[in-house]
C-alpha cells in the first residue's frame, strides 16, 4: 500500500477529506492505508481522481497486490519439513537425506508464495523510487527539510442565513444562480448551495464549501424530485429551482 499512502500525502487531504470526496469511510482509509485490508479497485479509482493521477498504474499495483494478499500463509500452516532427518543416536550419529529427496507440495507452496511477495515488494519498492525521483526532479522549491510539515488547514466555516429576498431564497454566502457547480469545487458558491439544498429538504451533510459526493447525491435527489436532467451539476436551471 506504499504508493497509496504516498500519493494520500502528496494530495495534502486529511482522511475526513478523503472520505468526502470518495465515499469511503476515514475508518476504511485508516485500514487501507495501514495495509491492513485491501482496498477494492473503486476506492483506488477514486483515490486516483482525488490525487489527480492517472489511476492506471495503481490499478495495475493493485492486481499484483491482490494476487499476493490472495495466496498469503494461513498462520496455522505448519512449516515444511526439510529433506533431510536427523538418524538415532548410535555408534556414529550422521545426517542422512529422507528417503524422498523431491520437495513436498506444502514446500513447493510457501517457496512459490514467497516468490509471489517478494516480488510484490520488489515492484512496490521500485514504483515509490521512480515516483519519488519524479515529484523531485519536477518540484520548484528547495528539498524539504527536516523541519516538522505544516498542518492541514481545515476547511472554513459557514454560516447558513436563510432569508427570502424579493421572491428568492439566499443563504448570506453567495449571489450566483448561473454559476455551473461540479464535484470536486469548492468555496462559497458551493457552501450557497448546500444551505439551500438543505432548506429543500435533501442534506447534502456538512455546509463545508466541497462538492462531494454527499453534496452531488444531493443535487440528483432534488432534480429527480424537481423532473430536471439527473446529472448532479448545479447549473441555471437548479439554481433556479434552489432559489425559489
Amino acid at each position: 500500500m506504499t504508493g497509496l499512502r504516498r500519493l494520500k500525502d502528496h494530495s495534502g487531504l486529511s482522511l475526513r477529506q478523503l472520505a468526502e470526496r470518495t465515499g469511503y469511510s476515514a475508518k476504511s482509509w485508516e485500514r487501507y492505508l495501514s495495509g491492513r485490508t485491501l482496498p477494492p479497485r473503486e476506492a483506488v479509482e477514486a483515490l486516483a481522481r482525488a490525487g489527480d493521477e492517472d489511476p492506471t498504474r495503481l490499478l495495475a499495483l493493485h492486481e499484483v497486490a491482490a494476487e499476493a494478499w490472495d495466496n498469503r500463509p494461513h498462520p496455522e500452516t505448519p512449516p515444511p519439513r526439510g529433506p533431510y532427518e536427523i538418524l538415532p543416536a548410535g555408534p556414529s550419529p550422521s545426517l542422512s537425506p529422507s528417503p524422498s529427496l523431491s520437495p513436498s507440495p506444502s514446500l513447493s507452496r510457501s517457496l512459490r508464495i514467497a516468490l509471489a511477495a517478494g516480488a510484490v515488494t520488489l515492484v512496490l519498492a521500485l514504483t515509490s523510487t521512480v515516483l519519488l525521483a519524479l515529484r523531485l526532479n519536477e518540484a520548484s522549491a528547495p528539498p524539504p527539510t527536516a523541519t516538522a510539515p505544516a498542518p492541514v488547514p481545515s476547511p472554513p466555516a459557514y454560516t447558513c442565513r436563510i432569508e427570502r429576498i424579493d421572491g428568492r431564497w439566499q443563504a448570506g454566502l453567495s449571489h450566483v444562480d448561473e454559476e455551473l457547480l461540479a464535484y470536486g469545487d469548492a468555496g462559497p458558491d458551493v457552501a450557497e448551495a448546500q444551505c439551500l439544498l438543505r432548506r429543500a429538504g435533501v442534506s447534502p451533510g456538512g455546509v463545508d464549501g466541497l462538492f462531494g459526493p454527499l453534496t452531488r447525491g444531493a443535487v440528483k435527489s432534488l432534480q429527480k424530485r424537481a423532473g430536471l436532467v439527473v446529472d448532479g451539476l448545479v447549473g441555471p436551471l437548479t439554481w433556479k429551482e434552489l432559489r425559489g
